[in-house]
């Protein structure tokens, strides 16, 4: 969504993307282990750039389904009044307002990020993309499905192979067995996998960004 003309809003937001810088990794998910950038962080990427070049920035929900959250992302170039906007829209975890402001702060951090093209502090680990609720796509695997991980908890010893005899023995990192949507057996490493990833690659381990996970086939070489 746009005003018809956006000529002079694109030339400014051209300038502030080449001064942007990315948005530290200032949090915790203390589920997964790994760190992500809070919404306050993003704005603190983006908020001076902005200002600079005179970029008013608003995000403000709509109804649109009593089950759903809706978002309105927009900047505004003062001189010109020339506009862009993006509409995020994303169920609610939980209908009461602790449900309602999770999501907000959810849909605030990503509406912005998309809109504006902020991008985390580089890692190699990638970042994190929800795609939907209920399931999740690795650009170069299959289609998770997150209930089905949550169903098998099965835990290895430290360096267990949960059957698969050649998984590394790395301090730290524990592995537990899923199931992918295209019904093969995958593995997962979790724990202290960051300090451990080019043991894990050379394994034949691989990234998710969208779950922040490790994963490879049970059947891999």
């Amino acid at each position: 969504m746009s005003s018809p003309e956006i000529t002079e809003l694109a030339e400014a937001m051209i300038q502030v993307q080449q001064t942007l810088s990315p948005a530290l990794k200032d949090a915790e998910n203390t589920f997964t282990h790994s760190r992500y950038a809070t919404l306050h962080s993003v704005m603190n990427a983006c908020r001076d750039a902005l200002l600079e070049h005179g970029i008013w920035l608003t995000q403000y929900p709509i109804t649109i389904e009593a089950s759903q959250l809706s978002l309105v992302t927009k900047i505004v170039h003062a001189e010109t009044g020339q506009w862009q906007a993006s509409l995020l829209t994303m169920p609610l975890p939980k209908n009461d307002p602790q449900g309602y402001g999770s999501a907000m702060t959810y849909a605030r951090r990503y509406g912005l990020s998309a809109l504006v093209g902020i991008v985390t502090e580089s890692d190699d680990d990638g970042e994190s993309t929800k795609l939907n609720s209920n399931s999740i796509k690795h650009p170069e695997g299959p289609v998770y499905a997150p209930q089905r991980f949550a169903e098998q908890q099965n835990r290895a010893p430290k360096g267990g192979s949960l059957g698969d005899g050649n998984l590394p023995r790395l301090d730290g990192v524990q592995y537990r067995k899923g199931t992918a949507n295209d019904g093969k057996q995958c593995v997962l490493a979790t724990g202290d996998t960051h300090s451990k990833k080019e043991f894990l690659r050379k394994a034949g381990f691989r990234w998710d960004g969208s779950r922040k996970v490790w994963w490879r086939y049970a059947d891999a070489a």
